[in-house]
């Protein structure tokens, strides 16, 4: 019986072509097929590296059927390289569905790291707050926009976005009467780029940097936004602690803060960052049974 292939998860460069590594090059010029996002893009990339392979269209429109015929490819044998125009696939590209699906059918896939704009951008902000949370594009639309923000808004990590050209003056202004215009943004256009910008400023200023001069204005963007400030328990009555550690013990923390607000009628933000202290620091003991493994 043949042995099934394997799925290589193969990062790319965002700009420079430069950053691909070797390990990367060595997997695209040795695999059966590589499964790419715009196989003309790609096709261009290979080119320039010298390698000559058949490539498969995995877009957003087609990304389920596609990962039903590259399973049947893999079951056959085949070694196939998933990429995406620009970074590494499944991080707000598509390949997610793709691995999903091979791996519950006990097929191999080995991802082969690269260049990644998230990282790329919190390398070179400075940003010392510990951890972050990546959400991805935000919504076009301004309504759904600032529904998301409205709920991420008490989050204690630094927040990052990716945004397109033609919403970025729109995003920024959502983040800046969302968040509050104290909160310090940095922006991260066209990394590895010819025009790449790293510049930060607080979020009440970034409108205007950004209509000051059009063409900060164009490329792709990553966005940082400095994490909500800890709010002090002692603002947050007694009681209203009290009732929130009661129903965190209990509860899911979203769910205990819902209600912990209807409650106590202190503010959802407050009780919100009050609730990641106390989660973080202990301060409660988790009541659900803990499976541990043999």
């Amino acid at each position: 019986m043949k042995q099934e292939g394997i799925l290589y998860v193969v990062a790319t460069p965002i700009g420079n072509l430069g950053d691909i590594t070797l390990r990367a090059l060595e997997i695209l010029k040795s695999v059966d097929s590589i499964a790419a996002e715009d196989t003309r893009h790609t096709s261009g990339l290979l080119s320039h590296f010298g390698v000559s392979k058949k490539l498969i269209a995995v877009h957003e429109h087609n990304e389920l059927q596609s990962a039903e015929k590259l399973l049947m490819q893999l079951k056959a044998g085949e070694n196939i390289a998933l990429v995406t125009d620009a970074g590494t696939p499944g991080i707000s590209d598509p390949g997610a569905l793709v691995v999903d699906l091979v791996r519950k059918a006990g097929v191999k896939v080995v991802p082969v790291p690269g260049v990644s704009a998230v990282i790329a951008a919190l390398s070179a902000s400075g940003i010392t707050q510990n951890g972050f949370y990546f959400h991805g594009f935000l919504p076009a639309s301004g309504a759904a926009r600032r529904k998301i923000l409205q709920e991420l808004a008490a989050q204690s990590v630094t927040l990052v976005f990716y945004e397109a050209p033609h919403r970025i003056v729109e995003c920024v202004a959502d983040l800046n009467a969302i968040l509050g215009g104290e909160r310090r943004i940095t922006f991260a256009r066209e990394l590895t780029k010819t025009f790449e910008t790293i510049y930060t400023c607080p979020l009440s200023l970034a409108c205007a940097w950004l209509q000051a001069d059009a063409n900060q204005q164009r490329g792709e963007f990553v966005l940082l936004v400095e994490a909500a400030p800890l709010q002090e328990a002692a603002e947050i009555s007694e009681e209203a602690q009290r009732v929130l550690k009661c129903l965190l013990a209990e509860l899911p923390l979203k769910q205990a803060v819902k209600l912990a607000t209807e409650i106590t009628n202190e503010k959802k933000n407050a009780l919100y960052d009050l609730a990641l202290k106390i989660k973080n620091e202990g301060y409660i003991d988790d009541k659900k049974p803990h499976h541990h493994a043999p």
